[in-house]
């Protein structure tokens, strides 16, 4: 039998499939207007992906801000212990984690056991997370899937004074009308959000191995400002926006001492 774990995030949906300890199929959809919907829609793709049906699932675990839209979870856990699981599992000398989405940003520091010890949260706003990217893309105009290259092809670091969305937004329209380069435009967006993540670690207090995860951790340009600022090297797992997933799937699978 298989088991699923599901983490259900402002933007998008994951689902990790494991059978006999192995991850045999994932998903990652962007969360529409109907959760429900999409939550079933990437439950299939990733138990498609498996060569599995829902009648081969034993256990289904739910994490992230609508675990509770999983009518047929077996079982809910908070998202910071499915980053705690996941990353344990695949990095075992994990020490710290910094997980970065859409909408939110945290740093988890774990015991030599993976157990989770402390653990600190951004503020709810934008800034740093995301979304703050994404809004800045726009302001560029530009794909957002084009801001980190972008950023990477400055040398000329430029500080923004802004980091609330709002103002960041004014002040991009207007260092675009002083024809300040767009690549270093995009460095200092990517600045911003590595600042406020580094200012997390650095209130958690770092401890290596330290792993980069979530949404964010895709993205090279934040990651490289972050290990500048940290003075470490970051683990960013192959897909980085899973492991919450992943975690959540290995509690499913522990439901039945697997």
């Amino acid at each position: 039998m298989a088991d699923l774990g599901i983490d259900i995030g402002v933007e998008t949906v994951k689902t990790v499939v494991l059978h006999q300890n192995k991850m045999i199929g994932s998903s990652v959809m962007k969360a529409g207007l109907n959760r429900v919907q999409s939550i079933e829609a990437s439950l299939e793709a990733a138990l498609g992906e498996g060569g599995l049906a829902r009648t081969d699932v034993d256990h289904v675990v739910s994490t992230g801000i609508g675990l509770g839209d999983v009518r047929f979870s077996s079982g809910q856990v908070s998202e910071i212990a499915a980053d705690a699981r996941g990353i344990f599992w695949l990095h075992p000398r994990a020490r710290t984690i910094v997980d970065v989405g859409s909408e939110h940003a945290r740093a988890i520091r774990l015991n030599d056991q993976g157990q989770v010890i402390d653990f600190v949260r951004n503020q709810k706003c934008a800034s740093g997370v995301g979304t703050f990217i994404q809004a800045m893309a726009r302001a560029l105009e530009i794909a957002v899937e084009e801001i980190s290259p972008l950023s990477l092809t400055s040398d000329n670091p430029l500080s923004m004074n802004s980091t609330c969305v709002v103002f960041a937004d004014s002040e991009v329209v207007s260092l675009i009308h002083a024809k300040t380069p767009k690549p270093d435009i995009a460095r200092a967006i990517h600045q911003v959000v590595a600042a406020r993540t580094g200012a997390l670690v650095q209130r958690l207090g770092l401890k290596e191995d330290v792993c980069f995860i979530g949404g964010v951790a895709r993205n090279p340009g934040v990651t490289a400002l972050l290990e500048s600022l940290l003075s470490v090297k970051l683990h960013v797992p192959r897909e980085p926006q899973l492991v919450g997933a992943l975690g959540a799937a290995l509690f499913a699978a522990a439901k039945r001492g697997l």
